[in-house]
């Protein structure tokens, strides 16, 4: 089964990355005013980590006995969104780079 792409804009990856920051209870706090792009950067890191180890651990729950099946199909939905809100935030800095590679000095 293959997936189509999803078209990410920068407005759709912020939105999603903050729909499932406020769905966590351990989300990473919101951005600082005045703190730099570095430790922006790391803190929606730290909160795709989160969800990831949130999701796995839901499902080691699940597969023990213990866990609830749609607290675990959740967290893998959050998972997988915050992963792809971090390869489409990665792509964006990667083209950025490129472009900025590219200009004539």
């Amino acid at each position: 089964m293959t997936m189509a792409p999803l078209a990410v804009t920068p407005s759709v990856a912020t939105q999603a990355y903050r729909s499932v920051e406020s769905g966590l209870s351990t989300a990473a706090p919101a951005a600082v005013p005045g703190a730099d792009f570095g430790d922006t950067l790391k803190r929606a890191i730290q909160g795709a980590l989160d969800t990831g180890a949130q999701a796995e651990t839901q499902t080691t729950q699940a597969i023990s006995g213990h866990g609830n099946i749609s607290e675990v199909v959740t967290a893998v939905s959050k998972a997988e969104l915050a992963l792809q809100t971090t390869v489409a935030l990665r792509d964006r800095i990667v083209q950025a780079y490129q472009d900025i590679m590219r200009m004539p000095i």
